[in-house]
């Protein structure tokens, strides 16, 4: 792993500097107010910091990673693939051992054991989304979508743009992409407010999970994995319905597609659509709510974005990097041998939680990290979307409705600004940066 000078380096696991003793607390309430101050501290006095007790295995703790090739190192590392160890996981493809037991009852342990069945290896992982995902989402994939896109988002803003007021959160930015995605799976776009409800469920460990392995009391967990049983079913029957009346949707498209030499059973095919809906829904939110907030604050960019739109595509890479919608990988990664990162020894059975939010800001990224600048000479090389085997299948539909939505909003609205005395600007709680409202005003552009 890269090793710099820094009071760290050749630093011993049992020396290796709390994360909440020097002020870097990430987990606590109301800590997401405080998450790019507690950045700057990581890097300059501990890039390795340690969070006691909190690792995989008994006796192991949690380790926060927040240097940018730190943790692109990580995860290109093929050691890292498996996320947690065989001993500490019978959730298998659940995100709890009582999410797990609970499917399984209900009789989805199809879904449960689907990571097993389709991905269980880097390549076979690599060809799980070039075969099934890429198609759909990826990067050319998601071309295919760019009218539909389009003209959701032209839809949204034609809804409130006579107003010159907007609460941009609950008007624009979450139902863009939850329109997007519903459309893409071929669910009715009038199950959105039920589909609504399943995406607050699907992130409620992730908003409301304590510590870096995003973990709820078994009582709640057992309540809102009864909530995802019934999503289970939801899919299930648009599967029944999508495998004898097919239609242009992903949802179809994987009841007939041949993988590996098979067709998909109907776990496979559920636990697919649950990691789209999950993956495009919030994020993107987060990232539109984003680039709303930077544009209003910052009408020089604006007027540069209105003179050249090919620097549209630069802003949108600048605002993942400064505000990434996940700030901290879902879960942590299972160190799976005795290793040293950044000069700490860290034993296996560990967890390394890989601060992405951290990483962009890293000094040794790029110069002034803390600004948005569109002349940066490789705008795309951040943390957001993960590096490496597991980074994130939905970005190419991300970044799409990123750069269609900016465009629209730079062309449609004239005087973006924040709405005075409105906005309090805060974030929700858990390791994904969305701030609950955002109120603007404008004026209509002619």
């Amino acid at each position: 792993m890269p090793d710099t000078d820094t009071e760290t380096a050749a630093m011993p696991a049992s020396a290796c500097p709390v994360a909440a003793e020097i002020g870097a607390e990430l987990f606590e309430p109301g800590s997401q107010e405080r998450w790019f101050e507690s950045y700057r501290v990581l890097h300059e006095r501990a890039p390795i910091a340690r969070i006691p007790g909190k690792g995989w295995l008994p006796g192991t703790d949690a380790f926060i990673v927040s240097r940018f090739e730190d943790i692109a190192a990580i995860t290109r590392d093929p050691r890292f693939f498996d996320l947690m160890p065989p001993e500490a996981s019978p959730a298998a493809g659940g995100s709890s051992a009582v999410e797990a037991e609970i499917f399984r009852e209900e009789g989805f342990g199809e879904t449960v054991d689907a990571a097993s069945t389709l991905r269980p290896t880097v390549e076979q992982h690599k060809r799980y989304r070039m075969q099934l995902w890429d198609p759909w989402v990826g990067p050319e994939g998601a071309e295919r979508h760019r009218d539909m896109v389009t003209a959701a988002v032209n839809g949204l803003i034609d809804r409130w743009i006579a107003d010159g007021r907007v609460e941009f959160v609950r008007q624009f930015a979450a139902p863009l992409p939850q329109t997007v995605i519903t459309t893409i799976l071929g669910f009715p776009l009038e199950d959105m407010p039920m589909l609504k409800k399943m995406e607050e469920a699907q992130v409620r460990r992730f908003v409301h999970g304590a510590g870096p392995k995003n973990e709820l009391p078994e009582e709640v967990d057992r309540e809102n994995a009864a909530v995802l049983v019934d999503f289970h079913r939801y899919i299930q029957d648009q599967i029944d319905e999508k495998r004898k009346r097919p239609k242009e949707d992903m949802i179809s498209f994987l009841t007939q597609t041949e993988y590996e030499g098979r067709r998909l059973s109907d776990g496979e095919i559920i636990s697919i659509a649950v990691l789209m809906h999950i993956g495009g829904n919030e994020t993107t939110q987060y990232a539109l709510t984003s680039e709303a907030l930077l544009l209003a604050e910052r009408p020089d960019v604006v007027a540069e974005l209105r003179a050249d739109r090919g620097k549209i595509r630069f802003f949108v890479e600048e605002a993942l990097r400064l505000h990434a919608p996940t700030q901290g990988g879902a879960g942590g990664r299972f160190v799976p041998e005795d290793m040293e990162v950044h000069g700490v020894e860290i034993p296996r059975g560990s967890l390394l939680h890989l601060r992405f939010g951290a990483g962009n800001r890293d000094a040794e990224l790029c110069p002034e990290p803390a600004e948005l600048r569109l002349d940066r000479k490789n705008p795309g090389r951040h943390l957001t979307f993960s590096m490496g085997p597991r980074n994130c299948p939905g970005q190419g539909i991300s970044r799409l409705e990123q750069n269609i939505a900016v465009e629209a909003l730079v062309e449609r609205l004239d005087n973006l600004r924040i709405a005075p005395g409105r906005n309090d600007f805060r974030h929700q709680p858990g390791i994904m940066l969305g701030l609950y409202e955002l109120h603007l005003a404008f004026e209509q552009r002619v």
